[in-house]
């Protein structure tokens, strides 16, 4: 049950994000979407700009500006507690974002896609 939720969940907010993200009147929110990832710690391994222990925005966003696919992606990697590797070898479950709201989530990725 538990495991068909979170497939549902994800399939909602894939959805949401593709209409989000292919609508011309999309914007992102700057503010709102560096005030999630300062919330859910994403600048402890991210910079916008420079590598940390995980790669830079702007790395991430040039990575997937082909890639028709990029926001679902950035979605799975985000939500999915997967795991990461560091440069030191070691691994760990990606950090979760912390929101519940689509709108916002989506806006996280649309300012990583537009970096």
């Amino acid at each position: 049950m538990k495991l068909a939720q979170s497939f549902c969940l994800k399939l909602f907010f894939t959805l949401l994000l593709s209409h989000y993200c292919l609508s011309a009147h999309a914007e992102v929110d700057v503010d709102a979407a560096k005030a999630l990832a300062k919330q859910s710690n994403c600048f402890r391994c991210h910079g916008v700009d420079k590598d940390k222990d995980g790669p830079a925005f702007t790395k991430s966003a040039a990575k997937f500006k082909a890639d028709p696919k990029a926001a679902e992606k950035l979605l799975h990697h985000l939500t999915s507690g997967e795991t990461a590797k560091f440069p030191d070898g070691h691994e760990e479950a990606h950090t979760i974002l912390k929101v519940d709201d689509a709108k916002e989530m989506n806006n996280l990725i649309a300012w990583i896609l537009s970096l």
